[in-house]
C-alpha cells in the first residue's frame, strides 16, 4: 500500500506541536467542539451510511451509532479536555547531586501515537483531543464498519487545524484495510506507541504482530461478587446498571458471582434484568434458584465453560460459590484485569477483595460502569489499560506522556 510517506509526514508534523502554546491548543479544541455541534446533521448522515451496513442485532451497533445527544457529549468532553492543566513540562523529580549537577525529570509527549479501533467513531474525536492537548501527533486506524463516520470526523478536525495554520498531518486517518493495519504495526521509527482499542481478538492480534511498543486496552471480562453480607436493594440496582446501562462497552458486567448462602435472594437481585430482557446463563444452583422466578425464555442452564466470555450484549453468566475465597479464585482464573466489583457490608470481606483481586479498577458497592476516563474526572479517555507495565486503568493526558531527564552543570567531569 505504501503508507511510509504518511508516516513520515506525521512524524515531521509531531515536531511542530512543541511550538504551540497550551492556550492555542485549547482554542483549537474548543473550535473543534463547535465544529462537531455545527455539523451534527452531516455527522449523523455519514454515520447512517455505516449503520446501514451493520445488522441491528450486532453487539457493535450501539457503539457505532451516533446521535445528537452523543455528539453533544463528545463536544462537551472535548471542551472539558481544554480546561484541564497541560500534562507537559511538569517537574516529576528534581535533585542536586553532591557534585553540583542539577537533575530534573520532566514530562514530555511520546511523539506519535498510533490508535487502532473498531466500530467506535467517538474514539476519533477523543483520541485527537487527548493527543493534541498532550503534544502528540496521532495516526488513526479505524475499522471499516465506521469508516464514513471517521472520515467525517477527520474532515471537521482538519478544517479547524487549517484555520489555525496548524499542519493537518498532526492527525491522519489511515485506510480501513487489513493492509494498513499491518503497515502501521511495523512502522518502526515513525510510531512511538500503539494503542489497540476493541475486541479481545483485535488486541491479541496487535500484541502478537506489532514491532512497535503497545499498550493493551479494552478487553474486559468483568465480574460482580454478591457476598454473604450483601444488601439486596443495592445489588439489584448495581447489577442492573453494570449490565444494562450500555451492554456493548468494555466495563459492562459479564458474570455475577453469588454466595450460595444468598441464592434465595437471586430472583429479587435479577428482577430488573428480567425487565431489560437479559439472557442469563446460570450454573445448576443458580438456575434452580431462578427457575419459576425468571422468564423461561431468558434463562439457560449452562453445560459448558462460558466464564471467559465477554458478552458485549444483553447476556451474562451467573456463577455460584461457597466463599469469598472461591469467588476471588474464579476472578483470578477468568478475569481480564479490567474492572471487578464486590457487593458486601462486611468491611473485612471488602478489604480482602480489594487487596487480592488483581484488576485495574476494583469497586466496593459501586457498579463497574464507572470505569471511564470522564467519570474519573480525567476528560475523554484514550483507552482503559489492562496491563501492569506503564499506564493502568483509564488512560488520559498524563498516561500518554513520557519523561526525559534534564541535567545541568558547569564543567563537572566524571572520575
Amino acid at each position: 500500500m505504501g503508507l511510509t510517506d504518511t508516516f513520515k509526514r506525521v512524524k515531521e508534523a509531531s515536531k511542530t506541536l512543541a511550538t504551540i502554546s497550551d492556550e492555542k491548543r485549547n482554542d483549537i479544541l474548543l473550535a473543534v467542539a463547535d465544529g462537531i455541534e455545527n455539523n451534527i446533521p452531516q455527522l449523523i448522515a455519514d454515520n447512517a451510511l455505516d449503520l446501514a451496513r451493520m445488522d441491528k442485532d450486532n453487539s457493535m451497533y450501539d457503539r457505532l451509532q451516533l446521535n445528537e445527544t452523543r455528539l453533544h457529549d463528545i463536544a462537551a468532553d472535548m471542551r472539558h479536555v481544554s480546561t484541564l492543566p497541560s500534562p507537559l513540562g511538569k517537574i516529576l523529580k528534581e535533585k542536586t547531586l553532591n557534585n553540583g549537577l542539577h537533575l530534573r525529570r520532566i514530562s514530555v509527549p511520546f511523539g506519535v501515537i498510533g490508535m487502532i479501533y473498531e466500530a467506535r467513531p467517538n474514539v476519533t474525536f477523543d483520541v485527537f483531543s487527548l493527543c493534541f492537548k498532550s503534544g502528540n501527533a496521532c495516526i488513526l486506524k479505524g475499522g471499516k464498519d465506521a469508516d464514513e463516520s471517521n472520515k467525517a470526523a477527520i474532515k471537521i478536525i482538519h478544517e479547524v487545524l487549517r484555520k489555525f495554520n496548524i499542519n493537518t498531518s498532526v492527525v491522519e486517518l489511515l485506510p480501513a484495510t487489513h493492509e494498513a493495519t499491518a503497515e502501521m504495526l511495523t512502522a518502526v521509527g515513525y510510531i512511538d506507541l500503539c494503542i489497540p482499542r476493541g475486541s479481545k481478538r483485535l488486541i491479541n492480534f496487535v500484541r502478537d504482530t506489532a514491532k512497535i511498543p503497545v499498550i493493551e486496552t479494552g478487553a474486559g471480562v468483568v465480574h460482580c461478587y454478591f457476598d454473604e453480607s450483601g444488601d439486596v436493594d443495592i445489588a439489584k440496582e448495581i447489577i442492573n446498571n453494570a449490565k444494562c446501562r450500555r451492554c456493548s462497552v468494555c466495563n459492562t458486567l459479564d458474570t455475577l458471582i453469588i454466595n450460595s448462602n444468598r441464592l434465595n435472594d437471586l430472583p429479587e437481585i435479577c428482577s430488573k434484568l428480567a425487565e431489560n430482557k437479559v439472557l442469563i446463563h446460570a450454573d445448576k444452583r443458580a438456575f434452580n434458584a431462578l427457575i419459576g422466578h425468571y422468564p423461561e425464555s431468558l434463562l439457560k442452564e449452562i453445560n459448558e465453560d462460558i466464564w471467559d466470555t465477554e458478552w458485549l450484549s444483553m447476556q451474562m453468566g451467573i456463577k455460584t460459590v461457597d466463599s469469598l475465597d472461591e469467588a476471588i479464585q474464579h476472578i483470578s482464573k477468568y478475569g481480564s484485569g479490567h474492572s471487578e466489583c464486590i457487593i458486601s457490608e462486611d468491611t473485612e470481606a471488602q478489604h480482602k477483595f480489594q487487596t487480592l483481586v488483581d484488576a485495574a479498577c476494583v469497586y466496593i458497592n459501586v457498579p463497574t460502569s464507572f470505569t471511564d476516563g470522564s467519570q474519573f474526572g480525567l476528560g475523554a479517555e484514550i483507552g482503559i489499560s489492562t496491563q501492569k507495565l506503564g499506564a493502568r486503568g483509564p488512560m488520559a493526558l498524563e498516561e500518554i506522556t513520557t519523561y526525559k531527564w534534564i541535567i545541568e552543570g558547569h564543567g563537572q567531569i566524571r572520575s
